[in-house]
């Protein structure tokens, strides 16, 4: 398995020695300009990172636009494998992540030895693979998916091909249900769409009868079966933005209503409950590893650093370049959305 994080060296500036007085936005405004970096943030980060952006959004359309930059450097503020994605698009292009630690329950549950030995299980199966993995396991993918191209692209191959859909089971499953095609699903979810409930999701319809209920197709099929609309996290936001509603219970990761309430300031939107009835528990823990004294470090250090050799990044590379020769025309967008 290879390490595709570059750790910082033992001269490297730490948060313990930072000046307590530190203007840190000015800092990293400062620190861009110097370094001709783009910062990137996905709509799971905080408000205060997402302010200081370039560009926000999900991974792909975020290493996408990257890529068409002449920045030297890609700060990207996600999780690890977004930062990986972002390299394989822009070899180049230095690419650092505020946090090494910053991965994602659906990347670590599909690992690499595994994800290889069930595909040697299902030889005649395409692998089709939400973009939500490692750079190994998209080496040992035919196509790669993203939640919003993840329909069109099983409609497309061919009917007498089984399919392998890896690491998401309920993004796989809702695939399933909506295009009739047979798929062994990998047994992974996202720790945070699997946090809601529908019962507390109804419940909290009552007080809120006139709200409209957007879920992410990560969620379980019992949230997926109360929701108003289901998609993508730009169609989540394209969908409350042109609404007729004026209220939206919110069954994603809550810290894209910031954008929410940018582009609707006139609207409520209330994120919807876990199991037990009122907790933060949606909120993404290894997104929240990111802040903005560590995207500051990472800035002058240029570390954590996404390294990934050549050949594993070319085989990457592969079913990335598949999936956007098959995805439909509005996908192919660099203002399309991924994860």
């Amino acid at each position: 398995m290879f390490d595709t994080i570059a750790m910082p060296g033992k001269d490297a500036l730490t948060e313990s020695k930072l000046d307590p007085l530190i203007d840190l936005e000015a800092e990293i405004a400062r620190l861009r300009e110097e370094k001709n970096a783009v910062i990137l943030a996905h709509y799971y980060q905080e408000g205060e990172i997402q302010d200081i952006a370039d560009f926000v959004g999900d991974s792909l359309d975020l290493s996408r636009k990257a890529a068409a930059t002449d920045a030297d450097m890609i700060v990207f503020c996600g999780v690890r494998f977004m930062g990986e994605v972002a390299k394989i698009l822009s070899p180049d292009k230095t690419v650092v992540i505020p946090d090494a630690e910053a991965g994602c329950s659906l990347e670590d549950s599909c690992q690499p030895d595994a994800f290889r030995r069930f595909r040697e299980q299902h030889p005649d199966h395409i692998a089709v693979t939400y973009i939500n993995c490692s750079a190994e396991v998209k080496a040992l993918s035919d196509v790669i998916v993203t939640s919003s191209n993840a329909e069109a692209i099983v409609r497309a191959l061919p009917e007498d091909k089984p399919i392998l859909f890896a690491p998401d089971r309920h993004l796989g499953a809702y695939m399933q249900r909506i295009t009739g095609r047979e798929m062994t699903l990998w047994p992974g979810s996202c720790i945070i769409h699997e946090q809601f409930s529908a019962r507390e999701i109804t419940k909290l319809q009552t007080q809120y009868p006139e709200a409209l209920i957007v879920a992410h197709p990560e969620c379980p099929e019992s949230i997926l079966s109360v929701a108003d609309a289901v998609g993508s996290t730009r169609k989540i936001l394209d969908f409350v933005k042109n609404a007729e509603a004026q209220e939206f219970i919110i069954a994603t990761e809550p810290h894209i209503m910031h954008q929410m309430e940018k582009d609707a300031p006139e609207k409520t939107f209330i994120p919807a409950p876990g199991a037990d009835g009122g907790c933060d528990c949606a909120n993404c823990p290894f997104m929240a590893k990111n802040t903005m004294e560590k995207i500051y470090l990472a800035m002058v250090n240029e570390a954590p650093q996404i390294v990934i050799p050549e050949d594993l990044r070319l085989r990457a590379l592969k079913p990335l370049k598949r999936m956007l020769e098959m995805s439909p025309p509005a996908a192919k967008s660099p203002a399309q959305d991924a994860a």
